[in-house]
């Protein structure tokens, strides 16, 4: 599989508008969304995808959850608290917001885990498992929002900044 990650995209719909460009511009299967979408017109945002998205809700997005759920169901977007995606017969991809919330049942050799919440890059290998967190997505500044790209196969991660 073939997998785009944004997150904390906290309302930038400029940015939002790029990075359905460039994942666009990319042959993938979905897109998932670790959190902080913040507002309704945020997600909506992200209905020119070519492929489906799916993603959990962030911190931020607790207090336009109702709304960002019927978004959700009216655009056949995925989103959950915590989304578990089978790679392969004995493996899981895991999508949380807050890393302080992975649990100790998604570390597994060959599992990956992506996040956001922390605005951080992080790419590391934990426990015989991958932990991955583009950055964010959200800033102002040309070339410091980055967006990834996973390739579950042989588990690589791009970074791709704009």
């Amino acid at each position: 599989m073939k997998i785009g990650l944004t997150g904390d995209t906290h309302n930038n719909l400029k940015n939002v508008a790029k990075i359905c460009d460039i994942f666009n511009s990319h042959d993938l299967d979905f897109v998932i969304h670790t959190g902080d979408i913040s507002l309704p017109k945020t997600l909506l945002a992200f209905d020119i995808l070519k492929m489906p998205l799916m993603g959990v809700f962030g911190n931020n997005d607790q207090d336009e959850k109702d709304h960002l759920l019927k978004i959700c169901n009216q655009k056949g977007f995925l989103f959950e608290e915590k989304l578990k995606i089978r790679m392969s017969d004995k493996n899981f991809l895991f999508a949380i917001h807050d890393p302080n919330d992975i649990e100790d049942d998604f570390y597994k050799k060959g599992n990956i885990i992506v996040h956001g919440h922390t605005h951080r890059f992080r790419d590391e290998v934990y426990k015989e498992t991958h932990i991955f967190n583009p950055g964010e997505c959200a800033g102002m500044m040309k070339g410091m929002n980055k967006i990834g790209i996973i390739e579950t196969e042989d588990p690589s991660m791009e970074i791709i900044s704009f």
